[in-house]
């Protein structure tokens, strides 16, 4: 009950921390905001190439809508790489959270929860920004996802609370232990291949049959927290279907387990933060 009194009475300090990661994530470059699309549309370009044309490849089923060919792919993969661009950006940046705002830390109290918060809710208004153009652009291409919004709005928080909660972790963790920072650079690029971002998980049917343990390499591989969230973006945005309950139910569980283990490592490692840094 403390802790959520804390937390009430810093509402003013987390708006404060917010407005000031908005206004300083492009300051003094000459884009702005555009940038919030820039990069991603960049990917989705480079991505395009590389599968559409190189290796000649028709990723992105498309059954469902009117899109067809090199107008489905840049529109399959955006819906899934808009999300991962937030748990990216959300880990790198909550990692250095800690460590950017030490003289903070040191100086003043407050919940260092916070910290993570405010870098977490602010690349959430990029998302939404980022989103909503996304979003015309399908309707402008014949896919009306309009009726999965409000579930797309509770996936969108779900995801969320899973960035904070890796946040929590690993801006702990890089208090005592620099090296975390250069280890989750690694992980993020084999994370993102293991995640269905630049191809459907239907390509993946091949290791069905395969087993490890005696349980099949595509379990394994759906464990991934984020094919789950992925597969739904994918599911409501492009292939205009509802996504499958299971998938909904394993990213919640996902997400607040990823909270509350974040929290309780950061809590235990909380008192020496001061010092450490």
């Amino acid at each position: 009950m403390t802790t959520l009194a804390e937390y009430r009475a810093s509402r003013e300090l987390l708006g404060n921390l917010t407005q000031r990661e908005l206004r300083g994530k492009y300051k003094r470059s000459a884009l702005g905001w555009a940038w919030s699309l820039i990069n991603p549309l960049a990917l989705a370009v480079m991505f395009t190439f590389v599968f559409g044309v190189v290796f000649q490849a028709r990723l992105a089923p498309v059954g469902n809508t009117e899109l067809e060919g090199i107008t489905a792919y840049p529109l399959f993969l955006l819906c899934g790489l808009l999300p991962w661009a937030f748990l990216a950006n959300g880990v790198n940046g909550g990692i250095g959270a800690l460590v950017a705002n030490s003289n903070l830390v040191k100086k003043v109290y407050f919940p260092r929860e916070i910290l993570l918060g405010a870098n977490t809710l602010a690349l959430l208004v990029s998302l939404l920004i980022e989103m909503s153009v996304l979003g015309v652009a399908l309707l402008l291409f014949g896919n009306v996802w309009l009726q999965f919004l409000p579930l797309i709005l509770v996936v969108v928080a779900l995801q969320s609370v899973f960035v904070t909660g890796i946040g929590l972790l690993l801006s702990a963790l890089n208090v005592y232990f620099r090296d975390v920072q250069h280890f989750v650079g690694i992980g993020l690029q084999l994370w993102f291949y293991a995640t269905p971002v630049i191809y459907p998980i239907t390509l993946l049917g091949n290791i069905a049959d395969r087993e490890f343990l005696g349980i099949s390499l595509l379990s394994y591989y759906k464990l991934n927290p984020m094919t789950a969230f992925v597969e739904m973006y994918h599911q409501m945005l492009f292939f205009l279907q509802w996504p499958d309950w299971e998938l909904f139910l394993y990213a919640t569980f996902c997400s607040f387990a990823m909270l509350a283990f974040g929290l309780y490592v950061f809590k235990k490692l909380e008192p020496r933060f001061a010092e450490e840094l």
